[in-house]
């Protein structure tokens, strides 16, 4: 056991854990920090969004996951990107719109992915909408027996989208081996979570929809990195669906045009003092993890690549003007194709199939003796017959309608 640096206990990170996660931190805070001299300079073409104080969520559960797993990041996570392998060019030339670009100058800002090699979803710019969907791919991938994990990020604000509580119950019903982690920064642009939500835990969201949540602090890496290989494992494992809301705070305006004045001094310097990168430099000094020279290896290493990458970015060339009418509709340009891990015999009949009838083990009688019955409708009278507890067997209801067999797992 070792400690994660607000002092809590924390299953056993390596060496070499620690100091990959304080590279990925740093190398995702240096890419930023590029990014917005390119935009004072006019050369990034969309909007530019900051993760500032956000890093140690992306990266912490990002790094949590496997090769074979997948991810679906939002504009505040740059960080997943880049520990799942995307090189600094690959974002520097996309905000740019250059040829170069993973969507070749098409898209000015987040809006790309990698589903072959990576396992990377596209950003959707309908806050919520990635959570049925990343539901979906989880579903699919169990289907198709590649055992993989599935991974999507929403802010406090997106958790009162309908989408949000669509996905999450559809994820919970299914039993997906489904990550979903809350970043709750405190705004959703400029309305503080106090207005917006009427609980102070967003981890409550997912519980009334029967998902194992939980709330860390999203400003200790080793902290977040802890919950969500733990959720990893729950899901890899087939007990369902997991929600983690990471407590942080977004140190910059919504976007580069936003001032964020409205944000109170005192909360902000709050925040600042519990910068998630200062906080596990002092770890890893006080545990004697790295020294100086391993540091300064670090920061070498990460100014070397984005010289690099940098420097290709800025020499790439524009998109020609008749790239603008292709790749509109998909005229053959690659096939999509399914990828069982598993033969297709197992999900299909005979194997598949089950009687067309359900079990049912509750009959959904009002039940005094549960706390969901302690509230106010258990202050109002009721005849005995009604506040009895219901103790009926299980029965089994058959789908008349539906004779013979039906496919399904």
């Amino acid at each position: 056991m070792s400690s994660s640096p607000n002092g809590s206990a924390a299953p056993s990170v390596t060496r070499q854990q620690c100091l990959d996660l304080y590279y990925y931190m740093r190398l995702n805070r240096s890419v930023e920090d590029q990014m917005m001299k390119l935009f004072r300079q006019n050369k990034i073409v969309g909007g530019l969004y900051s993760s500032l104080g956000q890093e140690a969520i992306s990266v912490g559960t990002a790094y949590a996951l496997e090769k074979r797993d997948w991810i679906a990041p939002m504009i505040r996570n740059i960080g997943a990107l880049l520990v799942k392998g995307v090189p600094p060019r690959d974002i520097f030339t996309q905000h740019m719109a250059k040829y170069t670009s993973p969507t070749q100058g098409k898209d000015g800002t987040s809006h790309f992915g990698d589903l072959k090699n990576l396992h990377i979803v596209s950003p959707i710019s309908m806050l919520g909408d990635l959570i049925p969907v990343m539901t979906g791919v989880a579903m699919a991938g169990r289907y198709l027996g590649q055992d993989i994990v599935t991974m999507t990020w929403i802010g406090d604000g997106g958790s009162s989208t309908g989408a949000f509580h669509e996905g999450l119950n559809l994820a919970a019903t299914q039993r997906a081996p489904f990550v979903l982690i809350l970043e709750n920064n405190q705004w959703a642009y400029s309305t503080p979570v106090s207005r917006q939500v009427p609980v102070r835990d967003l981890a409550e969201r997912g519980r009334a929809y029967g998902v194992a949540s939980v709330s860390v602090d999203g400003n200790d890496v080793i902290a977040v990195f802890n919950a969500a290989r733990a959720a990893v494992a729950q899901c890899r494992a087939g007990n369902g669906p997991v929600l983690i809301e990471a407590k942080t705070m977004r140190m910059k305006g919504h976007a580069q045009h936003d001032p964020a004045e409205y944000v109170p001094k005192e909360m902000r310097a709050y925040w600042e003092a519990r910068d998630p990168i200062a906080r596990f430099e002092k770890y890893l000094t006080g545990n004697k993890i790295w020294d100086a020279k391993a540091k300064q290896e670090i920061e070498s290493r990460i100014a070397a690549l984005l010289k690099e990458d940098l420097e290709f970015a800025e020499n790439s060339p524009m998109p020609p003007p008749e790239l603008a009418e292709q790749g509109v509709y998909c005229e053959g340009c690659h096939t999509i194709e399914a990828e069982w891990h598993r033969p297709k015999s197992e999900v299909t009949p005979p194997k598949s199939s089950v009687e067309a009838e359900w079990t049912v083990k509750d009959f959904g009688a009002f039940d005094a003796s549960t706390p969901s019955g302690n509230g106010a409708g258990a202050q109002v009278s009721a005849s005995p017959a009604a506040s009895k507890k219901t103790s009926q067997p299980a029965r089994r209801a058959s789908a008349k309608s539906s004779k013979g067999k039906r496919g399904g797992r």
